[in-house]
């Protein structure tokens, strides 16, 4: 299929010979769409937990947590610029639409405005004429061109989301504020690893230099914050419309493969518990509680389950018979029936890695929804994204619209097993639950390929716990105006 030449190029930079034939082979055929079964509801797959049952969680907690590893991980490589998509077009066409007018009705309530308008004195404008004359794209100009803030150009965990009375605060922040409420090891150490992008390492590394020693002391603890790259490895290689490589200036071209290109940054991370939520669900200090009670209650969940699992593993190697508890209990409490026959079946269905998802009331938001799967002869609980349901079979999209929940990436993840050793979480990946996608480049129509999703295929063979948290705990800033929602202001 490859030249010598072209074997060395994709050899040179990382990128695995027979991994990419096999992507020219998916191009060909295509990924199947997923069968869904039916959704995963209210004591079908979904807990819920009463009041009674989080404040005893929240009570176990901090026991729970003693002696263990525990670390946050935030994929945080996206570049904001979908978020001033609006505000870019008010740029090109020199028309005002609806968004970029409520943007500078409202630009008084951004974190941002007060640096927004220094930068404007700098340049020798004055913020309030530039308002009163309504002479708007000097100041939407320098909140994202490289000559002002750059804000189009830099990733959402470095702009300034929240206003604080210490002053404007960037995701990453939040984060680490986060961090200090309840992923605090018993060493008083919170580990934290964000993945970036190459081009903005620098400036997170710097952020952090600026304000991590401000944190420690208000919080009286010590932060350990590392850092990755998308591997390039992992990147996908790019074909045209007849699925024949696609080149450009007489080289392949590959792309980055989307965050399920993240599970090799976190499969070489190892912690006891694993907190994953993206960088932009956050909130100031005053709205943060649920937020906390409910992370907190995903872990105490999570390691319950695991206690369970291990001393049934356990049992079973000393040749114990713990099956109809085992199963009694898995549906009782954790609200999944497995298909385990006998002891054997159930052994190696629990020898496996484990993620405690939240699933808030589904309210039309993006994102995608808890189902009950069938996978060959397997159903398995998985999310599922719109894009992977066959929505021209009438019984796939009925099922569809049945969900009543929907993920907002509110995961916490136990990746050892009942031994102590970690799992090789690509082994558990389902890898013909990629995404193609229809691209340009240089005015050419290509076909790019994203592997599984890092919370879709990628954890599709990981045991899987879905649990109602409320909507309070999802507030993802997709638009430059949801900052000026009441969850961010």
């Amino acid at each position: 299929m490859f030249t010598s030449d072209q074997k060395n190029f994709i050899q040179s930079r990382g990128s695995n010979l027979h991994k990419v034939e096999q992507q020219i082979a998916d191009f060909q055929t295509g990924f199947p769409f997923l069968n869904i079964i039916r959704p995963a509801t209210i004591g079908d797959g979904i807990i819920q937990l009463s009041d009674h049952q989080v404040q005893s969680y929240l009570e176990q907690y901090e026991s729970q947590i003693l002696g263990k590893d525990l670390l946050k991980f935030v994929p945080a490589s996206g570049a904001a610029t979908r978020m001033f998509k609006d505000l870019f077009e008010f740029l090109a066409t020199g028309e005002l639409n609806s968004a970029t007018e409520n943007f500078i009705k409202e630009i008084k309530k951004f974190a941002f405005y007060q640096e927004l308008s220094e930068c404007l004195t700098k340049q020798g404008q004055s913020m309030e004429e530039l308002l009163e004359s309504e002479n708007y794209k000097p100041i939407v100009n320098a909140l994202l061109e490289s000559e002002g803030l750059n804000y189009g150009s830099l990733p959402k965990g470095l702009l300034s989301f929240h206003s604080t009375a210490d002053g404007a605060r960037t995701p990453m922040e939040e984060h680490l504020v986060e961090g200090a409420k309840y992923a605090v090891q018993s060493d008083g150490k919170i580990r934290l690893h964000f993945t970036v992008s190459p081009e903005h390492q620098e400036r997170f590394q710097e952020k952090l230099a600026k304000k991590v020693s401000d944190y420690q002391m208000a919080f009286g603890v010590e932060y350990q914050v590392s850092f990755s790259q998308q591997k390039k490895s992992t990147d996908t290689i790019a074909v045209d419309l007849s699925n024949k490589p696609f080149f450009e200036n007489g080289e392949l071209l590959f792309r980055p493969a989307g965050h399920g290109a993240l599970l090799e940054n976190l499969n070489d991370l190892s912690a006891d518990v694993i907190f994953i939520k993206n960088i932009d669900n956050v909130v100031p200090d005053h709205l943060k509680a649920d937020t906390i009670t409910y992370k907190k209650a995903l872990a105490s969940l999570l390691i319950d389950f695991q206690n369970d699992s291990f001393n049934w593993q356990q049992r079973i190697e000393q040749g114990k018979d713990c099956l109809s508890e085992a199963l009694n209990k898995l549906k009782s409490k954790y609200a999944i029936t497995p298909d385990v026959p006998n002891l054997d079946t159930l052994s190696q269905f629990l020898n496996r890695p484990v993620r405690v998802c939240g699933m808030v009331e589904n309210t039309g938001e993006p994102g995608g929804g808890p189902f009950w799967v069938k996978d060959e002869e397997e159903i398995s609980l998985q999310i599922a994204e719109t894009a992977q349901i066959d929505l021209a079979d009438s019984e796939q999209e009925r099922i569809l619209k049945l969900s009543s929940h929907f993920n907002p990436v509110d995961l916490v993840c136990g990746v050892r097993d009942y031994k102590g050793n970690k799992f090789e979480l690509l082994k558990f990946r389902n890898d013909k639950t990629g995404f193609i996608t229809h691209k340009s480049r240089s005015g050419k129509e290509l076909k790019a390929m994203e592997l599984p999703g890092l919370w879709n295929g990628a954890m599709a063979d990981w045991i899987t716990l879905f649990v109602e948290v409320p909507i309070s705990t999802f507030n993802p800033v997709k638009t430059v105006n949801d900052l000026l929602k009441p969850s961010h202001q």
